[in-house]
């Protein structure tokens, strides 16, 4: 497949082969629709970054202790071409990998992987259960609170705004401006 870029219905494929879980195939879906986002905000490549964006917690489910390691396998395996595997491989940066995100795409997925999990929990503690009423305000009143969200590294998520050269408000509303382009199918529409 090196030669050809993968499709993202190859990419969902793949998904659904290591994951069963409704929450990281939610979560896979939002990252995917941030991605899609925010290369439509910077003039890149879609799909491009749709596809990795769908695909870079391929291993969590099965291999947790493995992460981004076992993926950069299985990808490499099915033939995915260098670039989407150290894409997806770099957003464990610090974490469980030493692969520091480089390019546009790898330092967008390193930022907003992380601030997804915070944005839905900010979005399900609302009585609409929506990220359509959603704010960055919002976001940042529960950022706060370490013990909401606890499992959210908020670290990481500055760490990957000052990578992208962004304020933490602008990353946190184009990432909710992201996720409400698939709200329906991560379940945050909400109440019309």
């Amino acid at each position: 497949m090196s030669d050809k870029m993968p499709s993202r219905q190859e990419a969902y494929d793949l998904l659904l082969e290591y994951n069963q879980s409704e929450s990281l195939i939610k979560h896979a879906l939002a990252v995917e629709g941030v991605m899609r986002h925010f290369a439509r905000k910077f003039n890149e490549d879609e799909e491009k970054w749709g596809v990795i964006g769908l695909v870079h917690d391929l291993d969590y489910e099965r291999f947790p202790d493995q992460h981004c390691r076992k993926t950069e396998e299985l990808l490499r395996e099915a033939g995915w071409p260098e670039e989407y595997i150290r894409a997806v491989v770099s957003h464990g940066w610090g974490l469980c990998t030493d692969v520091e995100p480089r390019s546009l795409l790898e330092k967008v997925l390193y930022a907003v992987d992380e601030l997804t999990g915070l944005v839905v929990t900010s979005a399900l503690v609302r009585p609409s259960k929506s990220v359509m009423d959603l704010t960055a305000k919002s976001v940042k009143k529960k950022w706060k609170d370490k013990r909401f969200a606890a499992g959210v590294n908020r670290e990481v998520i500055e760490k990957g705004a000052k990578l992208l050269d962004m304020d933490l408000t602008e990353l946190i509303t184009e990432t909710i401006l992201g996720m409400r382009s698939v709200a329906e199918s991560i379940d945050l529409k909400g109440m019309p």
